[in-house]
């Protein structure tokens, strides 16, 4: 086996373990909350969780994520 050509998690997702839990925990709190709120208050609130994904799976191939730049911003002292 080869293991020179071992890819570590940092160079597939940039950022710090906490950053990446805040990340994770707000896109989670996100999809949750508007598929609750879609379900008691108004299905007009699924938009949000399509949205959510949407912006997931295009920063799968562009490698921008908006809430990933925010959180580098917010939390520079853990790069």
């Amino acid at each position: 086996m080869n293991t020179q050509n071992k890819t570590t998690v940092n160079e597939v997702r940039p950022g710090t373990d906490r950053e990446l839990k805040v990340h994770d925990g707000i896109v989670g709190a996100l999809i949750l909350l508007s598929v609750l709120l879609g379900m008691y208050i108004n299905p007009a609130w699924f938009w949000l969780a399509g949205a959510v994904a949407v912006v997931m799976i295009s920063s799968a191939f562009t490698g921008f994520c908006p809430v990933h730049f925010i959180l580098s911003k917010v939390m520079p002292g853990d790069n």
